[in-house]
């Protein structure tokens, strides 16, 4: 399917019920979905549980397979699976981080990472699987190192965020954290070579002193709360959303960040307004370089590169449309990774929705 000839929609195929309140957060699990491993995708929400579903290799619906409960006893804010797809990190109001491994047909809990002071907002893990990172509204950042029998042992408390820390995650290649918040910034975090992490850059409304050295440009950052980011295939670009109704896609030197330590600049490149009329929750770039967007206008927007060839023309183009795709607010998109026109999404409403990216006959 050519994404730049004819039109597209976006198929609801299954509506998931299950949760008994709204559903804040969606994974699908990497190492499922292809080579007759059928889909797996897990959703989190303030019902305190967390949902397991698996595709049907006979019927391609998905059916719940587990709840995860009893272990965290607040609002499941964000879930992620490890690189191996054996654990599943789930971060709690109850300012604890749950790792769950998967045994069998089942689920345990092997672990439960406390230190934060109060909820956990995010987690994600490192492209190796070696690193965890969480954060919350203490507005600090956790990195924990990954040890054998499942142990875990705190080896960074990142402060530099002057409020809520709303989402965390790696690079997808490199061991640099990316992290947003309630404070209108993003901020990227490196390890110094002494096992020193500290923050490298932050991108914010206007960063004048070395930002501007560096880049010989003014930040356009976003001017309210960033609620989450997310990364191109290739990792030299990043796409954050935020309350500003705004969607900004920013770039780096990819080749000069692989060679460097990590601290190669990012830079704005562009960005997105007018698509969303409520805050935007959630974005995701798929592997095929599709950004979903998911907001409280109830709505999930779908944007594509611009190969217009225009000189000064805009990078990005809005691509397809869905209004009312949840009766509430869209907390989550996320793009399969096996799949590329299979996205989920998650609700207010209390649903999960799995949508299939069709040509139009």
């Amino acid at each position: 399917m050519n994404l730049y000839d004819g039109s597209h929609e976006l198929k609801e195929i299954q509506r998931l019920e299950g949760h008994t309140d709204r559903v804040w957060g969606l994974a699908w699990n990497p190492t499922t979905g292809a080579d007759g491993v059928p889909a797996v995708l897990a959703s989190c929400s303030g019902d305190k549980t967390v949902r397991i579903w698996q595709q049907s290799p006979l019927t391609g619906s998905f059916e719940c397979k587990a709840v995860l409960e009893e272990t965290q006893t607040r609002t499941i804010r964000s879930c992620a699976w490890s690189p191996s797809g054996k654990l599943l990190a789930t971060a709690s109001f109850d300012a604890t981080t749950a790792i769950w491994e998967h045994i069998g047909d089942d689920f345990e809990c092997v672990s439960t990472l406390e230190g934060h002071e109060n909820e956990v907002k995010s987690v994600s893990w490192n492209a190796s699987g070696s690193l965890l990172a969480s954060c919350g509204r203490d507005k600090s950042v956790w990195i924990w190192e990954v040890l054998p029998g499942n142990e875990f042992d705190c080896v960074s408390v990142l402060q530099g965020h002057t409020q809520d820390v709303k989402m965390v995650q790696w690079h997808p290649s490199m061991d640099v954290l990316f992290s947003c918040g309630y404070d209108n910034t993003i901020k990227v975090w490196a390890e110094d070579g002494d096992d020193d992490w500290s923050c490298v850059q932050t991108l914010g409304e206007s960063n004048k002193a070395m930002n501007t050295l560096l880049t010989g440009c003014l930040f356009s950052g976003h001017s309210s709360t960033v609620w989450a980011l997310s990364f191109n295939a290739s990792g030299d670009k990043m796409v954050t959303c935020s309350d500003d109704l705004t969607i900004k896609i920013w770039g780096t030197d990819i080749i000069a960040m692989q060679s460097g330590d990590g601290n190669a600049t990012w830079s704005h490149l562009c960005t997105l307004s007018g698509y969303h009329d409520r805050t935007i929750f959630s974005v995701h770039w798929s592997r095929e370089g599709i950004i979903a967007t998911g907001a409280a206008d109830d709505a999930i927007r779908l944007f594509v590169e611009n190969k217009d060839g225009l000189v000064d023309g805009p990078m990005c183009k809005l691509f397809l449309k869905k209004d009312k795709a949840h009766d509430m607010d869209v907390n989550s998109v996320q793009w399969s990774y096996s799949d590329n026109r299979l996205l989920a999404s998650a609700s207010d409403d209390g649903s999960v929705k799995i949508w299939k990216l069709t040509s139009l006959p």
